[in-house]
């Protein structure tokens, strides 16, 4: 096993405390705000209630494009700098949304923030690899994970309590208050963690270089995209996910609870998943779980048809299905990321800005089907679990279920 490396910075406890509140920023800033959904578009005269859902695909736009800079720029100039101005620029914008005077201003800032946001996933990852190496940086990395995935469980409690006592522009003002003292620990405790030995200069060719290496490589490249495909079928669900509990089930004040429910299978797979792809193998698992998101997407798209105002039915599929996203996502981010040791962190940045920008597509093509049904959703889920499925059937070249490195067949 490998050992922790010399220049650790903090207790593993406060770090991983630490890490986790970097990385929950970027959770409130999308699922927060979706009870305010209503009043926002109220306050802001958007007279179509889908097009409210902009508000998060402009956010996640902002993040895919964000991880291409980041990246990049830690690596020449140190994570700490980097991390300090993005979580002050997250502050500015936040603040900007809370006084923005129309809708279209508002959806230029919260691009904006998610370019400030990209960098906070994005730099707890370099942190921890600056430290730790092996299983050391795989367990702590699960660890943070675990802590933060109890932020959108609450999340948009958050959000709920908030507008009990005022207005919607207050959530962004909450954003900001919590990053404020975000940046204030990491200001008094986090030391630079970069070896200046280690320090990379920017050098455009070679970022080029290695970006072609990611998309001319067949099976990587067809497993970033459908990772992006399934993850679009969360932002989809993400985006109409207020007005489903609305519109369609009229339990608006369930939907925080019912948003909870769902969080806590994603959280659950992730948790399962650290524990049996070492065993069975990030390929069979992640394809077992596709066939199984294809199977519930069909199973949702009959519920929709025929039982289309059951919210029990509703919660119990999509929380099955979102855990399936959680054993396919992770595993297909590996799958893709295996060809380029010598290039990770570009081919990382790289393929997490398609993976983000394609998903945050799919997702608001999704969201805008919204009709008042939760139909398009269930369509949009059986949608991306085939075109998922067509991608790493040609990626494989039809061959599922294998060990990296073999043809043999692993049978079910």
């Amino acid at each position: 096993m490998h050992s922790p490396r010399k220049h650790r910075v903090l207790g593993d406890r406060e770090l991983i405390v630490m890490m986790a509140s970097i990385m929950a920023l970027n959770a409130l800033a999308i699922d927060a705000m979706l009870p305010a959904f209503p009043r926002m578009a109220a306050g802001l005269g958007v007279v179509d209630a889908n097009r409210i859902q902009y508000v998060i695909t402009a956010y996640l736009l902002g993040m895919g494009a964000g991880s291409l800079l980041h990246g990049p720029l830690s690596d020449r100039f140190g994570r700490r700098p980097i991390l300090l101005a993005s979580i002050a620029g997250y502050i500015l914008c936040a603040l900007a949304c809370s006084f923005a005077t129309s809708f279209d201003m508002l959806i230029v800032m919260r691009v904006a923030q998610g370019l400030c946001g990209a960098a906070l996933g994005v730099l707890v990852t370099s942190i921890i690899r600056d430290q730790f190496e092996g299983d050391a940086m795989a367990r702590r990395m699960s660890t943070i994970f675990l802590v933060f995935m109890a932020v959108p469980i609450v999340a948009p409690l958050v959000g709920s309590a908030v507008l009990l006592f005022a207005g919607w522009r207050s959530i962004f003002d909450l954003f900001a208050i919590m990053a404020v003292l975000v940046l204030a620990w990491v200001t008094l405790r986090l030391p630079e963690t970069l070896d200046p030995e280690n320090a990379i200069p920017i050098e455009p060719r070679a970022l080029g270089r290695a970006w072609k290496q990611v998309v001319t490589n067949r099976a990587a490249n067809c497993y970033m995209v459908a990772g992006g495909t399934t993850q679009g079928a969360l932002f989809g669900y993400l985006n109409s996910s207020q007005q489903i509990f609305d519109r369609t089930f009229a339990a608006p004040d369930f939907f925080p609870i019912g948003f909870g429910i769902i969080a806590i299978g994603i959280a659950c797979a992730n948790f399962t998943n650290a524990r049996i792809v070492e065993r069975f193998g990030a390929r069979r698992v992640s394809q077992t779980a596709l066939f199984a998101f294809i199977t519930l997407a069909v199973a949702q798209a009959l519920a929709a048809t025929f039982v289309p105002h059951s919210m029990p039915l509703f919660l119990a599929l999509i929380t099955l299905n979102m855990a399936m996203i959680g054993f396919v996502g992770s595993n297909f981010s590996s799958i893709a990321m295996q060809p380029f040791g010598a290039i990770a962190g570009s081919a990382s940045s790289f393929q997490n800005f398609v993976r983000t920008i394609w998903a945050a597509l799919i997702g608001a093509v999704i969201g805008q089907q919204f009709n008042g049904a939760v139909t398009p959703v269930a369509l949009g889920f059986l949608g991306c679990g085939l075109l998922a499925l067509a991608l790493i059937l040609f990626g494989e070249r039809g061959q599922l279920f294998t060990r990296p490195g073999t043809t043999r067949h692993i049978p079910l």
